[in-house]
């Protein structure tokens, strides 16, 4: 079930309905109906999965937790972690991954002389699994860490695995943050319910507005990579830059705005990452609940940056390789993975090189208490530079193929200098005319103010404010603009992570 969907805008009120309706000791059950059927929607035979992953993990946290605490032996408890690892990590791998490495071992031992067919099974990636599978193996984990307690009830993990708000695309939640909520009676908040359906707007402002329109625009390139050349691929690239952040998002935002309404708080996923200064930064705004689960669980037990410095940057880009790799299986998601790796090894070497004073300048300011121009324009050039890294690594994302990656690589520059010439050839290539570029343009520019000042006020809140007859004309106005441009030539598309 899409969050962009008519089944979905029938589906949630009545889940609200029911969950504010019955007695608060029924309500999680209410939840674990209402999530399971949002996942079989999609496609009912693959509930065997989660179930699977679920028991499994289940059953370990509770002999994990048994061997900890009751003066068992920790190497059983280590071995019960192994166990979730090889089932939850074999059916991933399986699902997900199996056609991919035997094409590519079958391609390695093709160069060195021995042909081998691969074996290819016609396999459909259920949707979600990369997500909920590193949620139960987090929650292993914080067990035998001792973070938080083993639940008994099979019935209540199964819903902290399945809450539908994120399980098809995160927030990635951790257990003590998200499970105590689904079950405290938690009375109805009507302030965090109507901010949770100003964030849902916004979300889906970005996805059917924004994203979506993006996307016809870039998939005309991108899907005939070799038919185009020079700024049409800089501007096809710099789209998609923008299309992944706001599908991405969006959906964590309706995600985030739909727990809301139950009264549950969801972890923030994204803080203005196209703001960052540094590609490190970057990282701590994008994608935050899977940045900071592969800095827990992967990055830190490999010994983080308390080792020595070629320890350091192995455990960086592998890091980095590992969660290109999660997001697909496919070259062009781990050299995108290892890119952002190499940067943040050499952002590091630099700031603790010559260049350090420049990396690390103190922000001036003048007799009012702003910054000076010089230092903005600093700051300024930082976010142009790291903008243009993280967009370029993009490239590797949205390809199709290392072949089309590099096609677009390679041709990035041609005919750029000409640069009156090369507009004019983009706008034919991708089927902009002066109406269409310029309310693109626009539409990208109040995003990025949104985001500018969303980094220091809650906006959500300062709008409350506003009197009620503006505050519902422009709420009557997005809605308004979301069914006419859906009507005239929009369509329906589904979230990119939904993929992953």
């Amino acid at each position: 079930m899409l969050f962009n969907s008519l089944a979905f805008g029938i589906f949630l009120p009545i889940v609200f309905i029911l969950y504010w309706t019955i007695p608060h000791k029924w309500r999680w059950l209410v939840l674990l109906v209402a999530s399971y059927y949002f996942y079989m929607s999609w496609n009912p035979k693959y509930v065997l999965l989660i179930l699977l992953t679920t028991a499994v993990s289940y059953a370990c946290g509770i002999l994990v937790e048994k061997e900890m605490t009751e003066g068992g032996s920790r190497s059983r408890a280590k071995a019960y972690i192994a166990a979730a690892l090889i089932v939850s990590l074999g059916v991933l791998f399986f699902f997900k991954y199996f056609n991919f490495m035997s094409e590519s071992v079958c391609a390695v031992l093709s160069a060195v002389a021995i042909p081998l067919n691969p074996i290819t099974l016609k396999l459909i990636l259920p949707v979600g699994i990369s997500f909920y599978t590193f949620q139960s193996l987090s929650y292993v984990i914080d067990v035998y860490r001792g973070e938080v307690e083993a639940q008994k009830n099979f019935g209540k993990y199964a819903l902290f695995i399945s809450f539908f708000p994120q399980l098809v695309a995160g927030p990635i939640e951790r257990t003590k943050n998200l499970m105590p909520q689904l079950f405290e009676d938690r009375p109805f908040d009507e302030e965090k319910a109507v901010l949770g359906l100003r964030l849902m707007l916004i979300g889906f402002i970005k996805k059917l507005v924004l994203s979506d329109a993006i996307g016809r625009y870039v998939d005309v390139v991108y899907d005939d990579v070799h038919s185009y050349f020079g700024l049409t691929f800089i501007i096809a690239t710099i789209l998609f830059t923008f299309q992944i952040y706001c599908d991405f998002s969006g959906y964590s935002d309706i995600a985030i705005g739909t727990a809301r309404l139950l009264n549950v708080d969801l972890m923030t996923n994204f803080k203005s990452p196209y703001l960052a200064k540094s590609i490190k930064e970057f990282w701590g705004r994008w994608h935050i609940s899977l940045s900071t689960w592969f800095r827990d669980y992967v990055y830190i037990p490999l010994g983080g940056s308390r080792v020595s410095k070629g320890r350091h940057i192995f455990n960086t880009v592998f890091t980095m390789l590992v969660s290109g790799l999660w997001h697909g299986a496919n070259w062009t998601f781990v050299i995108w993975g290892g890119l952002h790796g190499v940067y943040q090894v050499i952002e590091r070497l630099l700031k603790n090189g010559r260049l350090k004073k420049i990396f690390d300048a103190a922000p001036s300011y003048n007799e009012k208490g702003s910054l000076t121009v010089k230092s903005r324009l600093y700051f300024i050039g930082q976010t142009i530079v790291t903008f243009a890294m993280v967009s370029f690594a993009w490239i590797f994302f949205r390809a199709d193929s290392m072949s089309d990656a590099i096609f677009v690589v390679t041709h990035l520059h041609n005919g750029v200098i000409h640069f009156p010439n090369a507009f004019l050839k983009m706008m034919i290539d991708m089927g902009f005319n002066n109406f269409s570029i310029t309310k693109m343009a626009l539409g990208l520019v109040a995003l990025m103010v949104y985001d500018y000042f969303s980094q220091k006020r809650d906006l959500l809140k300062d709008f409350g404010r506003l009197p009620l007859v503006v505050r519902w004309l422009v709420y009557t106005g997005l809605v308004c603009m979301i069914i006419v441009l859906k009507l005239h030539g929009g369509t329906t598309q589904s979230f990119i992570y939904f993929q992953f």
